[in-house]
């Protein structure tokens, strides 16, 4: 029992010690504390500082514009965009969605017409025989790409 009463003692004096110390620092961080906040601000300045910076310089427009130019003339290769985002669901039929050159699962959608076949795979169908995603899942395309890939299952469908 006389080593337990030791041992408690000594951790007690021990937290007493720690204590203490850490009081007597107090009014030595107080007037640390104080002099950051009366200072003139650069220390806060180099602390908060950006890491990189942000170029506002004006982009020379005429190559902006043919950039533009050039892609919007683009020919959008169907094939592509297929081989990329509609041949995980069309070419094993997953979800119900009609497999690529099985004439019969699109005989009933190209008699709708393109229009209607574009509209469902841009904007999403949901049907008695499956659900199409919007762009087939991949908000990137843009429609012409959508269209162009409708028009190359429809191709090797018919």
């Amino acid at each position: 029992m006389k080593s337990y009463l030791i041992i408690f003692h000594l951790v007690l004096a021990l937290f007493g010690f720690i204590f203490i110390e850490h009081h007597l620092d107090t009014p030595g961080r107080a007037d640390a504390d104080r002099e950051s906040l009366m200072s003139d601000g650069s220390g806060i300045a180099a602390r908060i500082a950006a890491v990189g910076q942000i170029n506002s310089a004006q982009a020379d427009s005429s190559s902006t514009t043919t950039q533009v130019a050039s892609t919007s003339e683009a020919v959008v290769d169907g094939q592509k965009v297929y081989q990329s985002a509609c041949i995980a669901c069309h070419g094993a039929g997953v979800a119900g969605a009609p497999m690529v050159g099985n004439a019969a699962a699109w005989t009933d959608r190209i008699a709708a017409g393109n229009e209607i076949m574009y509209a469902n795979a841009i904007n999403g169908f949901v049907g008695s025989s499956g659900v199409m995603p919007g762009k087939g899942g991949n908000p990137t395309l843009s429609d012409a790409e959508v269209k162009a890939a409708v028009d190359h299952m429809v191709s090797k469908s018919q």
